[in-house]
C-alpha cells in the first residue's frame, strides 16, 4: 500500500464519529461494522449471526465469539455499545424537533504556518473550517472551506455533503453532496480508504461499504447524489438496491459525470454483488502517448464498468473475489482469494489476481502491487496467529509480474516480490506494577524494480498517564537509510496523575540519515484532530515536534502541533532544499 493512496483525515473522522455514537451491536449491519477497518469479514459475520439468535445483554459477551482476540476486543469497545432490548427502537424517520433537540454540532477552525522557510514571498498559511450536524449518524449534515497554503482569495475550496440514513421504510441511505462509493472488492468503485498489504492480513479482502459522506474538499471522493433500498427480512437475509450519479471536474477543462447502480443480496454468509458504471467526460480522455506505461490506459469520452463479486465464510473456511471487465479493449480483472481458520488463533489467506494489460478504470483500486489496475498478474499468502498468551505474529509473501512497462519501471517482462514478517509481544498491566508494555520487530523484503530491504523495532511502556515508545527504522535501497525516534507523552487526566488538568501533551525526538530519496523513512505523527501527518525524511538530521490538547471547558478545546526539520547535509540536486522545516498547526474545536 502506498502511503499517498490513503486518506487517513477521512479514516480520523469515521472513528471519532463511531467513537461518539458508537455502533449498536443488536441493531447493526456488516457496511457499518466494515468502518472498522480491523475486523475481518468472518468476525463481522460472526457478531451479526450472534446478536440474530440472541441479543447482546452486554459487551462482555464479544467474548464468546470464537473469532475475536482479546486485543481485537480492545480495539473493538470504544466504538460499540449495546441496546438491551432492540426492538423498542424507532426504525422509522425521527421528528424534526427530536432530530434537533438530541442532534451534535461541531465547528472547527484551523489554521497552519507550512513549510515557512521554504514559501518565499507567497502566504504559507493555511486555512480551513468545518461545521458538522450529526443526529445519531442517521441524520449527517456538514460543509467546509479552505484555502491551501501559497493560495489566494480565489484559491478557496469549499464542499458540502448530507447523508439520510433509514429514514423511510426501505430507504436506508440517502447521500448528496461530496460521498464515497465502494462495492465488492473495488474493480469497479474504490473506496477512499483503501487498505492494501500490512502485517494485518486479516483485512485483506474485506472492502464493501456502499454509498457514505464523505468529508473531505480534497476532491477524491464524488460529487452528486445517490441512494440505497433496503428489502430486509432478519439481521443476516436483505436486498440493496443503490444509485448514484456524480459530476466534477476532471482537469480545467473537462467536466466526468458518473451514471451507477449496485445490486446487493446477503443471506447468512453470503454476499453476491453486481455493479456496473458509466463514465462520460466532457471532451476525450488522452493520456501522455509517448510514455510507455499507459499505451492501454482509456481513451475516449464513453467508458463502461461492469463487475461481479461475491463473498461466503463458514466456520474454518471463507471465500472471496470479483471479476470485472472495462469498455476500451474490454479486458478483464479478476481477483478470487480464501481464508481458513485451522485452529482457534490461527488464520490463513491466499489470493490470486489477474489484471490483463487492456484492464484499465481509474476509478477501481483492489489489492494490487501499484495504485494504478492493469498488467498484473499475482500470488499472495498470508498468515496471523494469536493463539499464544500476548504473542501475535503475522506475515505474507506476495509474488507479482507485469508483463509490460509500468509507472517507475520501463522494463517489460519484470518479476517482483514483496514479503513481510512481524512479531509483537505484549504484557498487559500488571496489578502490582500497573504498568504495560510491549514490543513489536518487523521485517521486509521487497523488489519492484529495485531491491528494498527494511526493519523496524518499536518499544512502547506506559504507565498512569505517561506513555514512552522507542522506535528503530533501517533500509538498504542501493543504499542505506536508518532513524531512531523517542516519543514521550502525558495525560494530566490520568488518574494517576497527581495534577489533574485538561492537557495532554506529546514530544518526539528523531534523528535520521537517509543517503538518497529511496533511502527515505515514513513515520506515521500525531496531529491536530481529523489531521495526519506521514512525513518523509531523507538526509542527515533531526526532526522534532511537540503536540498539545487542552480541553477548555467540556464543548472547547484546543489542539496545537508545532514540529521542525533541521537537515545537516545536502546534495547535488537539492541545493534549493532549506536547510530548516518548520510547521505550526492550530485547530479549535467546539462541540454542541
Amino acid at each position: 500500500m502506498e502511503l499517498g493512496e490513503v486518506d487517513y483525515e477521512q479514516l480520523q473522522t469515521d472513528l471519532y464519529a463511531l467513537h461518539e455514537t458508537p455502533i449498536d451491536l443488536n441493531n447493526t449491519s456488516d457496511e457499518e461494522l466494515s468502518q472498522l477497518h480491523f475486523l475481518s469479514p468472518q468476525q463481522i459475520d460472526e457478531i451479526l449471526l450472534y446478536a440474530e439468535k440472541h441479543p447482546f445483554e452486554q459487551l462482555y459477551e464479544l467474548r464468546l465469539i470464537q473469532s475475536l482476540t482479546d486485543y481485537e476486543i480492545r480495539d473493538l469497545l470504544p466504538f460499540v455499545t449495546i441496546t438491551p432490548n432492540p426492538l423498542t427502537s424507532n426504525p422509522l424517520a425521527p421528528s424534526a424537533k427530536e432530530v434537533f433537540a438530541k442532534a451534535s454540532h461541531e465547528i472547527l477552525t484551523r489554521v497552519d504556518a507550512r513549510n515557512i522557510e521554504g514559501f518565499e514571498g507567497s502566504d504559507p498559511m493555511y486555512v480551513a473550517a468545518r461545521y458538522k450536524f450529526d443526529y445519531q449518524r442517521r441524520v449527517t449534515f456538514g460543509v467546509q472551506l479552505r484555502r491551501p497554503a501559497g493560495g489566494n482569495a480565489g484559491d478557496l475550496q469549499y464542499g458540502a455533503y448530507l447523508q439520510l440514513r433509514d429514514i423511510a421504510p426501505h430507504l436506508h441511505t440517502l447521500v448528496a453532496g461530496n460521498f464515497q462509493a465502494s462495492f465488492g472488492q473495488g474493480l469497479v468503485l474504490a473506496p477512499v480508504f483503501r487498505s492494501g498489504k500490512s502485517s494485518y492480513v486479516s483485512s485483506v479482502g474485506q472492502t464493501t461499504e456502499g454509498l457514505r459522506y464523505y468529508s473531505s474538499v480534497d476532491g477524491e471522493g464524488l460529487h452528486g447524489a445517490g441512494a440505497t433500498l433496503r428489502w430486509e427480512w432478519n439481521k443476516s437475509t436483505r436486498l440493496d438496491i443503490s444509485a448514484l450519479y456524480s459530476l466534477k471536474r476532471a482537469n480545467d477543462s473537462t467536466w466526468h459525470h458518473l451514471v451507477g447502480a449496485n445490486i446487493t443480496v446477503r443471506h447468512k454468509r453470503l454476499q453476491v454483488q453486481l455493479t456496473a458504471v458509466e463514465n462520460i467526460w466532457s471532451d476525450s480522455i488522452h493520456p501522455y502517448r509517448n510514455a510507455a506505461y499507459n499505451q492501454h490506459y482509456f481513451r475516449g469520452r464513453n467508458q463502461a464498468v461492469v463487475g461481479a463479486s461475491f463473498r461466503y465464510n463458514y466456520g474454518w473456511f471463507g471465500l472471496f473475489g470479483e471479476v470485472a471487465t472495462a469498455q476500451n479493449y474490454w479486458g478483464i480483472g479478476a481477483l478470487i482469494g480464501s481464508r481458513f481458520y485451522p485452529t482457534n488463533g490461527v488464520s490463513l489467506i491466499a489470493l490470486y489476481r489477474y489484471y490483463s494489460p487492456w484492464f484499465d478504470n481509474a476509478l477501481g483500486y483492489a489489492f494490487s502491487e501499484t495504485s494504478r489496475l492493469g498488467d498484473e498478474n499475482g500470488g499472495y499468502l498470508g498468515f496471523e496467529i494469536t493463539r499464544l498468551k500476548n504473542w501475535r505474529f503475522s506475515g505474507y509473501g506476495d509474488v507479482f509480474y507485469f508483463s509490460g512497462p509500468k509507472y517507475g519501471i520501463p522494463e517489460s517482462g519484470t518479476i517482483g516480490y514483496d514479503a513481510l514478517a512481524e512479531v509483537n509481544y505484549t504484557n498487559l498491566k500488571s496489578s502490582i506494577l500497573n504498568h504495560q508494555y510491549s514490543f513489536t520487530f518487523r521485517l521486509r523484503a521487497r523488489k519492484k524494480g529495485v531491491s528494498t530491504y527494511s526493519t523496524r523495532a518499536t518499544f512502547d511502556w506506559s504507565r498512569g498517564g505517561w506513555n514512552l515508545r522507542t522506535t528503530f527504522d533501517a533500509n538498504y535501497v542501493e543504499s542505506y537509510g536508518v532513524s531512531l525516534a523517542q516519543d514521550v507523552a502525558y495525560d494530566f487526566q490520568s488518574p494517576m496523575s497527581n495534577f489533574q488538568f485538561p492537557i495532554s501533551l506529546r514530544l518526539r525526538l528523531q534523528f535520521f540519515d537517509a543517503r538518497e530519496w529511496n533511502n527515505r523513512i515514513y513515520m506515521y505523527e500525531h496531529d491536530v484532530l481529523y489531521a495526519y501527518s506521514i512525513p518523509a525524511v531523507y538526509g542527515l538530521g533531526g526532526r522534532a515536534y511537540l503536540t498539545l490538547k487542552w480541553q477548555i471547558i467540556p464543548q472547547l478545546a484546543l489542539y496545537f502541533k508545532a514540529s521542525e526539520t533541521i537537515y545537516q547535509r545536502q546534495w547535488a540536486t537539492d541545493h534549493n532544499r532549506p536547510q530548516t522545516r518548520t510547521d505550526l498547526h492550530l485547530l479549535l474545536r467546539a462541540k454542541l
